[in-house]
């Protein structure tokens, strides 16, 4: 049992429905700390988290449906949810009473005993950390995953890790705001790139670079960075390596991996052979052989929701890319499909990013690969930001637009295009390049209702 938490008065700030909440409460409970729980959501939308704490929901106080201020002064320890917002009143209230701010992440990090390879980035990171597993895996058979993700959180694995295998973490920038306070960092980390995301909650793009780079920030000599030399944020990272004195090695991706690439990328995508060069370096740094490696490149795992495949039939594809949250997402998609007749399905929540030129390239890159009548977009704030940045570009001419309120409208239109076309190879992309949250629980809610509605529909077609 920690001594540091035995007796300790804990509060849980958010319980939410991925996992994260929960697997924190229950290991806090374990270690013997008096645990009160607080979360804006009502006891009944938190109803299936409830009772996934099973019998721990008895051990805990619940403060459901609102903050109370009391909780913030009379806690030792604030553990933050990671959607809660670093202006938050109550985390203030929190410092200003002495209590010590943690999340999932700094926990994991303060008393995990195993070596931790961590990655971080904008795009590519769960693609990246689970081709690391699949690499590792030919060396270390208990080698494990964990951090950004609803199977696998973070503390949630502590107590079964054997203290000498590798742990694979996928770090949001939400993680890593409070990373140092654990005093340790990853003995190999990866910054996969840095594009404009989530400026719902940073005050610029600087700001969350800024927050990516305490992934090294307290990395001792043996350690490694390996950074990604062709994004433009890379010079940003080796400033602050520099003014930290950050004592570890650093390498640089795309770097060559010994197969052959051109095969790679058409299989797989031109950004997907960026993914694997990285994950390719950093296996190889942990023990892995590289011939291992180049044998097992053909048979990588197809990642869920991530330009995933789920209809594959000789005339149509159907790929579900719900986890492109920001334009760069969809850019990617289309790179990688543009070439088929393609039906693009995007649109969503803003996050304070651009789709129009010159600061965004989304709708160029639209306009490039996406006939008019193949573009289909579901209504949300992003959607009216989308709209724009087509109209200035004499994207729609007199085209009408395609918007919707819901995925199975949309689904059902495009069907009927492909039906009526039934000569046609057609390539159906769903990327959206936007956050999910008015229409969906997440972008995973998203992607299970677009999964579930898509195979129902195309269910019969050859």
């Amino acid at each position: 049992m920690e001594k540091g938490f035995k007796n300790k008065k804990v509060l849980v700030m958010g319980l939410g429905v991925l996992g994260g909440g929960i697997a924190t409460t229950k290991w806090l409970v374990k270690q013997g700390a008096s645990v009160t729980v607080t979360d804006l959501r009502s006891r009944e939308q938190l109803k299936s988290s409830i009772k996934q704490l099973g019998i721990v929901a008895k051990k805990i106080k619940l403060v459901l449906g609102e903050h109370r201020e009391a909780d913030f002064k009379t806690n030792d320890i604030i553990v933050v949810n990671p959607a809660v917002p670093r202006e938050s009143k109550y985390l203030a209230i929190a410092k200003k009473h002495g209590a010590r701010l943690e999340n999932e992440a700094s926990l994991f990090f303060r008393y995990s005993r195993n070596p931790i390879i961590a990655v971080t980035g904008t795009r590519g990171k769960t693609t990246t950390v689970n081709w690391i597993l699949f690499l590792l895996k030919q060396k270390f058979l208990n080698a494990k995953l964990t951090g950004n993700s609803s199977d696998q959180p973070m503390l949630g694995i502590l107590d079964s890790l054997d203290g000498k295998t590798p742990v694979i973490a996928e770090l949001s920038s939400w993680h890593l705001e409070l990373l140092n306070q654990s005093g340790r960092a990853p003995e190999i980390t990866l910054i996969t790139n840095i594009y404009p995301d989530h400026l719902n909650r940073y005050s610029s793009v600087k700001d969350y670079a800024s927050a990516k780079a305490n992934i090294f920030k307290n990395q001792k000599k043996g350690g490694f960075l390996i950074l990604n030399k062709k994004n433009e944020w890379t010079k940003f990272f080796m400033k602050k390596f520099s003014g930290w004195k950050t004592r570890s090695k650093v390498l640089y991706f795309p770097a060559k991996t010994g197969i052959n690439e051109d095969k790679f990328a058409d299989a797989y995508g031109r950004h997907n052979l960026e993914n694997f060069q990285a994950a390719f370096l950093a296996a190889k740094l942990a023990g892995i052989p590289e011939s291992a490696m180049c044998r097992v490149a053909w048979h990588l795992p197809q990642i869920k929701f991530r330009q995933e495949m789920i209809i594959k039939s000789p005339k149509l594809t159907v790929v579900n890319d719900t986890t492109a949250t920001s334009p760069d997402g969809t850019m990617a998609a289309l790179r990688r499909f543009g070439k088929e007749n393609i039906i693009l399905i995007a649109g969503g929540t803003d996050k304070n990013l651009e789709y129009a030129p010159p600061a965004g390239g989304w709708a160029r890159a639209v306009k490039r690969f996406v006939r008019p009548e193949r573009l289909y977009l579901l209504n949300g704030s992003a959607t009216e930001k989308m709209i724009a940045a087509l109209k200035k570009i004499g994207y729609f001419k007199n085209k009408k637009i395609n918007l919707y309120e819901n995925l199975g409208g949309i689904l059902k239109y495009t069907s009927r295009l492909i039906r009526e076309n039934k000569k046609t190879k057609w390539m159906v992309v769903f990327s959206p390049g936007a956050a999910s949250f008015e229409k969906f629980r997440n972008e995973f809610d998203r992607g299970e209702q677009f999964s579930r509605l898509a195979k129902k529909v195309f269910s019969r077609y050859p």
